[in-house]
C-alpha cells in the first residue's frame, strides 16, 4: 500500500505542476494562487485511492470515491468547506483536463502490444469516434455562438 501511496503521489505531483503552468499560460492565474487548490484536489484524490484500496467493493471503480468526498468537502455544512471551494476554483478545469488527458494517452502508449492485439478496426472506431466528438463539439460551439451573435 505504501508504494502505491507513493506512486499515486508522484503522478499526482507531475499533474500538479503541468496543472499550474497551464493555469498560469492559458489563464493567467498566478502558481501561488491556485497552489491550495491544487493541494486540495491532490490530497482529496490521495484519500479517495485509499478509500476505494481499503474497501473490498473493487467493483466501484476508485473515482466514484473520488468523487463523493469531493462532492461531501464541497457541502456547506462540511468544515472548511467555503475555504476548498474558494481555493478549488482558482485551478481552472481546461488547466487540469489537459495533463491528465496526455497522461492517459502516455499510458495507452505504453501498451501498444495490448492495443494491436485488439484490431485494425478498434483504430478505425476509435478514430471515427475522436472525428465525431470533435465534429460535434465544433457544430454546438457554431450554434451557440451564432445564438449568442458573437459570430
Amino acid at each position: 500500500m505504501v508504494g502505491k501511496l507513493i506512486d499515486w503521489t508522484l503522478t499526482l505531483s507531475i499533474v500538479a505542476i503541468m496543472t499550474l503552468v497551464g493555469n498560469f499560460i492559458g489563464y493567467e492565474v498566478m502558481p501561488l494562487t491556485a497552489l491550495p487548490g491544487i493541494i486540495i484536489l491532490m490530497i482529496i484524490v490521495l484519500i479517495g485511492m485509499v478509500i476505494h484500496e481499503a474497501l473490498p467493493f473493487k467493483k466501484l471503480p476508485a473515482i466514484a470515491y473520488i468523487g463523493i468526498l469531493a462532492f461531501v468537502v464541497t457541502m456547506p455544512f462540511f468544515p472548511g468547506s467555503g475555504k476548498i471551494v474558494a481555493w478549488t476554483s482558482e485551478v481552472n478545469l481546461l488547466a487540469l483536463t489537459t495533463p491528465i488527458l496526455a497522461y492517459a494517452g502516455i499510458s495507452i502508449g505504453n501498451s501498444w502490444v495490448d492495443f494491436a492485439k485488439m484490431g485494425w478496426k478498434t483504430i478505425i472506431v476509435g478514430m471515427l469516434v475522436l472525428l465525431g466528438t470533435y465534429l460535434g463539439s465544433a457544430i454546438v460551439a457554431e450554434i451557440i455562438l451564432r445564438i449568442q451573435g458573437i459570430v
